[in-house]
């Protein structure tokens, strides 16, 4: 790693660069969560469209946060797009069998 202040070469592990003697400050990055992925997984069990709506954003925001929330948001898109796929067939077989009786 290179030192943020003089620019020299310095080790990976130390607490002050050896050239200059600024602190290196090395603060861990916190693991961001994919709230709209999960968000859109449990949408997709009960509000089909907006489940299917959140898991696609989700399932685009994965790619900024290095695939967290990936296999919410794929599972959600999945589980939603067969619901709306589900309700739409059984609308048709229910309005046919209306037409048919009236």
């Amino acid at each position: 790693m290179f030192c943020k202040n003089c620019g020299s070469e310095i080790d990976d592990n130390a607490a002050v660069c050896p050239k200059c003697g600024v602190a290196v400050s090395k603060l861990p990055a916190e693991k961001q969560t994919n709230t709209i992925a999960i968000v859109g997984f449990i949408l997709s069990f009960f509000i089909a469209i907006a489940g299917l709506i959140c898991s696609i954003i989700g399932y685009r925001k994965s790619r900024e946060l290095d695939g967290t929330g990936k296999g919410f948001a794929l599972a959600g898109i999945v589980i939603s797009a067969a619901e709306i796929v589900l309700t739409i067939i059984i609308y048709i077989i229910t309005f046919a069998a209306v037409a048919s009786v009236v």
